[in-house]
Formats: structure tokens, sequence, C-alpha cells
């Protein structure tokens, strides 16, 4: 049979990286995809630059619709990243009838509704597998490799510069700020982190795995999402003393009044083994009925680490070529007119353990105050470290940790905490998930 011939849309990390993998295992690749898969031509802003591939053979250009329009290219790998141009571009690619492989969480997770129906009115695979987790194939797991199963709940350590952040925190005793600085010269974060720290990119990446556990559509604008740019060092040791490590995560769970979506930081007790993925590393805990949990750890990012992801798409679409439209994968692994819009619950309603720290003045009956304020909300007090002053200190500070409430009883609870006169401060507020 004859080479399939694809194009490429930029030519960065990920593009570089895919572009050596498949020159470099070519044979193997088409051992497997049953046909031989090659470049043709690639987008480059900077058609003069060095790169970390070798583009013999490829044709670089600076117009994207050198690739859109070759009729020869059957298959578009958009790994440009970004919202506007790269909607446009795979739009486009779509409408030409051509299949499109991309990286792009954020392309997918707000865009991909329309992006899956205009694929499946021209018959066309769009597939995603690098926009999470990086070289974890975490998407064919859920979306294949666990479909005989109903997904709980997942839980997943989903950005890199975040956990490597609060690794640093643990492991060094170091301030959010200068392992923050670290990560920057490192490049493992952004000149502007937001992104990366605040909670962002993980929730991208939550919205598209929660779709494919729960066959929902794609909601991005309604998951919680709150970063650990808040979390101290002694908030990291306190924890560590009560057993517990924290993680930033993104959890989706399934309840009978509807899913919860969230990405915060968070417990987890430090005997889970998803509490000992440490650095840049990636996992993702997945809970079905049948199967039990089950472990996805692997690098997140990276140029061939993500390329892995990107050429094992590719192979799935070279596979799936000559086969009817109907009876292929469903994008978001339910077919199109299975997908139920089930509600997503409001923070208020996500129910969860904390862990609570409070700076109190160090006088008889303030502990007293705050248990019964928290009795009278139903909140039940599971572990309790009350800390010395400091010489010449007339505050202290008090750490708990709760059992399951509903966060709006928590959220009234710490409003009367923090309207205490003994209370100096805010109420520092971490959710705690055992992961059972």
């Amino acid at each position: 049979m004859k080479p399939v011939k694809i194009g490429i849309l930029g030519l960065g990390t990920v593009g570089g990286g895919t572009v050596n993998v498949l020159k470099r295992n070519a044979k193997e690749i088409a051992r497997r995809a049953g046909r031989e898969i090659i470049v043709t031509r690639a987008l480059a802003r900077n058609l003069d630059r060095e790169r970390i591939c070798d583009t013999d053979g490829i044709a670089l250009t600076a117009d994207p619709f050198d690739i859109i329009n070759d009729p020869e290219i059957e298959v578009v790998l958009e790994l440009i990243g970004g919202e506007t141009l790269a909607k446009d571009l795979v739009l486009q690619a779509i409408e030409k009838g051509k299949h499109v492989v991309t990286a792009n969480k954020a392309l997918i997770a707000l865009h991909g509704n329309e992006i899956f129906r205009k694929a499946s009115e021209k018959g066309v695979m769009v597939l995603f597998e690098a926009a999470v987790a990086g070289g974890i194939p975490i998407i064919k797991a859920i979306r294949e490799g666990l479909s005989g199963n109903q997904i709980e709940w997942l839980a997943g350590i989903i950005n890199g510069t975040g956990n490597f952040i609060l690794t640093e925190m643990r492991d060094k005793g170091r301030d959010f700020g200068d392992v923050l600085a670290e990560a920057q010269a490192l490049g493992y974060a952004e000149a502007n982190p937001i992104f990366d720290v605040e909670g962002i990119d993980a929730a991208h990446k939550l919205t598209i795995l929660a779709s494919i556990a729960f066959g929902i559509p794609l909601q991005f604008d309604k998951i919680f999402t709150e970063g650990i740019s808040k979390i101290t060092r002694e908030d990291v040791e306190y924890a560590e003393q009560l057993g517990y490590r924290i993680k930033h995560l993104g959890i989706a769970r399934k309840t009978e009044k509807g899913i919860e979506l969230r990405v915060h930081p968070t417990l987890i007790p430090e005997r889970r083994l998803i509490a000992n993925v440490d650095g840049v590393m990636n996992a993702v805990l997945v809970k079905g009925d049948a199967v039990g949990p089950t472990l996805y750890y692997g690098a997140g990012a990276g140029a061939e680490a993500t390329a892995s992801a990107v050429v094992a798409d590719v192979v799935d679409v070279v596979r799936a070529l000559t086969s009817d439209p109907e009876n292929r994968v469903p994008h978001l692994a339910f077919q199109p007119e299975a997908i139920v819009d089930i509600p997503v619950l409001s923070d208020e309603d996500f129910r969860t353990a904390y862990y609570l720290r409070l700076t109190v003045e160090d006088k008889p009956g303030v502990l007293a105050d705050i248990t019964h304020i928290l009795a009278d909300h139903n909140i039940s007090i599971e572990a309790m470290i009350q800390k010395e002053p400091h010489e010449g200190e007339a505050v202290l500070p008090i750490i708990m940790l709760t059992q399951l409430t509903l966060e709006k009883e928590m959220n009234a609870a710490i409003s009367e905490i923090e309207a205490l006169s003994t209370v100096t401060g805010k109420v520092c507020r971490i959710r705690l998930e055992s992961l059972k």
C-alpha cells in the first residue's frame, strides 16, 4: 500500500520530537500501522532557524494553508498550541476531509464539542491523546481499556510544574516563591506561570478526562479551580506530621446528585502510590466499578514523551483510514447520541474532608469556641495538632483534620471562626482525599 502522507503544523518542541520519533522508528511504526507514514510538509515560523529534528525530505513552509490545501496530505498534526489560530486551522483541515491529531488541551477543552461535531459530519477523526498527561496513554486507557467499566472517580497529578514546586517545598523546606523562580529558570514554568500554578492547565486536562470518563459534554467553565500559590512550607510540614502529602490534583467524581469537577491542592495519605509521584512526573488514578483502582504514571511533558502519544494517535488514524466512520472509536468514548448532560455540582455541594490551619490567641476557651462552631455545622474533627507559642508571642497555630462534610457547611463555619476576636487572620483550608 502507498505511504500515508502527513503534515505538521508547528515544529517546536513537540513537533520536532514527533519528527524524530517518526523517522527513528519508521520501520517499527510501519509494522504496527500496516503502512509507511511519512512527513511531507511542516509549518515553521522561521524557516532558517536551527531545529531539534532532521527536516531532510520535509518541505518547510511559513503558510499553514500549504498543508491544509495539499490534496496528498491525509493527516494534519496541530502542534502550534493556543486557541484561535489552532481552532481555525483544525476546522479548515476537517472541512478539507483531513484527519487531525492534536496535543492542544485548551483547544479540546474549550472548543472540542464544536470540533467533534464538525469531524463527525465530515467522517474524519480528531485524536488528542497527547493533550493530557504527555506520554501517558490515559485517554486510550479510559476510552478503550476501561470501556467495560462505570468510572466512579478519577484523580490526577496532571501538571508537572505544580508537582515539581510542591515536591521541592516538601523535600527541601523551601518557600513557594523560591521554587517557582527555579522552575522558571529550568524551563518547567513560563515567565507568566498562572496557567500552571493557578490550575488552569490542569482544569483543561480534567475537562477532557471527565468527558471521556462519564460521557458528558466538555465543560471547562464549570470546573472549580484553585491554585497552589497560597500553600506555605508550614502547611507542607504539618501535613507530613499528620501522615499526608500535599498534591495539586484534578478530581472528577460521579455522585447521586451529579458530577464533581475540581482542581485544587489536596492532602493525600502518604502511603498512597500517587502521593509518592514527585518532580515533574504525572499520574492519574482511575476507579472503575469492575477493575477497581488503576494508576497510570509517566512523563507528562517533554519533546519525545509527548511525541510518543502523538505518533500513537497517527498510527490509530492510519489503521482506521479505510474503516466505516460509524464503527470507529468515538471521540469522547461514548457514541455522540449517548452523550448526557449530567449536572455538574457547584463547589458548595462538594463533599470532602479538610485540613484547617488557624492562628489563635493563647487564651483559655479559644479551642472550645472553635469546636463548638464546627459542631454546629455537623463537622467532626479527625485529628488535631496544637503548637506551643514561640517565646514572646501571644498567638499559636492550631491544625485540624476534619471528617467528610459538605463544602457549604465548611464555608459557613470558617466565616464564623474568622469572626472570633481570638482568631487572627484567615483560616487556611486545604481539601483532603483518602482516595480509597
